[in-house]
């Protein structure tokens, strides 16, 4: 039988539920246990495909599409587990479902309510992968314990531990231990009174986990265990980790998480194999170099709204055994007359995916600051499009080139919007969305990076690379280095005789993984280590 665990935050938003979570995947895969991990997020929205990346961090797109919160990429970093969009269930999901069931008459004439009617379809999205290939469902429910618009989850959780039997289930909750510096001490209050709420619910903890600065006394753990009413071998603390957050499975398998969830599961499991996990930390904390790289965009000063894209930043430093520091620039404050002095020291640059004309004119200074003076320059779907852009005004004489999203009287829209996408007016779940392939020219740093002819890479955007204008800027020396096969659509841009400059229309850093860095990033950063050693 499927087992269910359902993990919970409490006092304040931000804990690190979809880390810990991940981890907590991490260690049962190496315990040899077949996990899958999905998400509860409150709001009402249907997906987080229309939500701004300063309120909720990045989309991330999963394989099929799915626009998602940005906790289901520490999930597929961190695990082997099938990510998709139905891994990721919000509550206007929910309740777009049950209103449609309504209309057609499914419910029978009845009066439709939150229970059991929206219960029942949150329990039916629990149990979504039970069967006989999986041992453990891990559901996360996001914001905090005692949220409003949360209540219709928890009581679908608590109905569902009720059915599924307690020896089927856990719960595990993440909670806060503050540390107030003013007086030295560690305050357990707030956990006592976040788990009171979660009683109050109808739900018992099974496991807590304290969010700390400073590791807790023998003392606090017996006084959080009396008043939480939990035994006291199931309480841990997840100190803030020293140098990286891929210290933080180790850090918990000391502790004993895995095993006790084993033990309050029943379950069968193997000894853990965490060989790779600790030769992936040796390599964190023992670099053989430094290299600064710039990351060039409009959401730097929230680094969640590039979450993928530094982690696959850091993949790549641990692929070539350097430490990468991130320079955050934003793409407001660049322009041709300070380029270089905002620029100047980096081994690399880099910009990411976005939308809008604010900050264009700055990337494009950072793309031109690149192209002119040789340093590895990487572009991640709209980072693609700047470079085209900025290729096709300072190298191929179209002097007003530009992208039909931010110039519609332009002379030369080289990034244009596809018929297909011309009469589209709902914005959520339409752009060119999940894997597509492509298809790799011979003698590309592209095809030498993958080792391969045809790969697939993960899409979200509406505008592309527009074929008229192809034979032209071929002709000045850009060079197509990936088509897609089926679509004949622009997927990758190079420039010949430079140390790198790859431009990619779709979003590798969400396929980038900590044991499995993604080949394009280890060798944008392999580029940017060669510069700074020549220097």
């Amino acid at each position: 039988m499927t087992k269910h665990v359902f993990i919970t935050g409490g006092v304040v938003s931000s804990l690190g539920k979809g880390l810990t979570t991940a981890c907590i995947g991490a260690l049962l895969e190496a315990r040899g246990l077949r996990v899958r991990i999905q998400k509860f997020d409150p709001y009402i929205n249907v997906d987080a495909g229309t939500m701004n990346p300063f309120q909720h961090g990045e989309v991330y797109v999963t394989v099929d599409g799915g626009e998602t919160d940005l906790d289901l990429g520490h999930y597929e970093r961190y695990t082997a587990a099938p990510i998709t969009r139905s891994s990721n269930i919000t509550s206007g999901r929910i309740y777009h479902n049950v209103i449609s069931k309504e209309r057609k008459g499914a419910y029978l004439g009845g009066c439709v309510q939150v229970v059991p009617h929206i219960t029942n379809e949150i329990k039916a999205h629990i149990r979504q992968h039970d069967g006989p290939d999986v041992d453990l469902v891990l559901s996360e429910l996001g914001g905090t314990v005692g949220d409003i618009e949360g209540m219709a989850f928890m009581e679908a959780f608590r109905q569902f531990a009720y059915e599924n039997g307690r020896e089927n289930t856990a719960f595990v909750h993440l909670t806060l231990v503050p540390y107030l510096r003013s007086s030295g001490e560690l305050k357990t209050k707030p956990t006592q009174q976040s788990v009171g709420v979660l009683r109050q619910i109808g739900v018992q903890p099974d496991v807590l986990v304290c969010r700390t600065e400073r590791p807790l006394t023998q003392e606090m753990r017996d006084k959080i265990a009396m008043f939480c009413n939990v035994e006291k071998q199931y309480v841990f603390d997840e100190r803030d980790v020293e140098h990286s957050i891929y210290e933080l499975p180790l850090q918990l398998q000391q502790a004993g998480l895995d095993e006790a969830l084993i033990r309050r599961l029943g379950l069968k499991a193997g000894p853990a194999k965490l060989d790779a996990w600790q030769d992936l930390v040796h390599r964190v904390l023992n670099p053989q170099g430094t290299v600064d790289i710039a990351v060039v965009g409009k959401y730097v000063e929230l680094k969640d709204a590039y979450k993928s894209v530094y982690e696959a930043i850091d993949h790549g430093g641990i692929a070539n055994r350097v430490e990468v520091k991130v320079h955050r620039i934003n793409a407001e404050e660049l322009n041709d007359d300070n380029a270089g002095k905002m620029l100047r020291g980096m081994a690399g640059i880099l910009v990411p995916g976005g939308f809008g004309e604010r900050g264009i004119e700055g990337k494009i200074s950072a793309v031109r600051f690149a192209r002119e003076n040789r340093v590895p320059y990487y572009g991640l779907c709209l980072g693609m499009q700047i470079a085209v852009i900025e290729f096709a005004r300072h190298v191929a004489g179209m002097t007003d080139a530009n992208s039909s999203e931010f110039s519609r009287d332009t002379r030369h829209p080289v990034i244009t919007l596809l018929k297909d996408q011309r009469n589209v007016k709902d914005m959520g779940g339409t752009m060119r969305l999940g894997a597509q392939p492509c298809k790799l020219a011979e003698g590309t740093a592209s095809r030498v990076a993958y080792g391969a002819e045809l790969v697939q890479e993960r899409h979200r955007h509406r505008y592309e690379f527009n074929n008229e204008f192809r034979s032209r800027l071929i002709e000045k020396g850009l060079v197509v280095a990936g088509l897609n096969p089926d679509l004949d659509l622009v997927e990758i841009c190079e420039l010949k005789d430079h140390p790198f400059f790859v431009g990619v229309q779709f979003h590798p850093e969400f396929q980038s993984k900590p044991l499995k860095p993604h080949p394009l990033f280890a060798a944008f950063v392999k580029a940017a280590v060669e510069r700074a050693k020549s220097r």
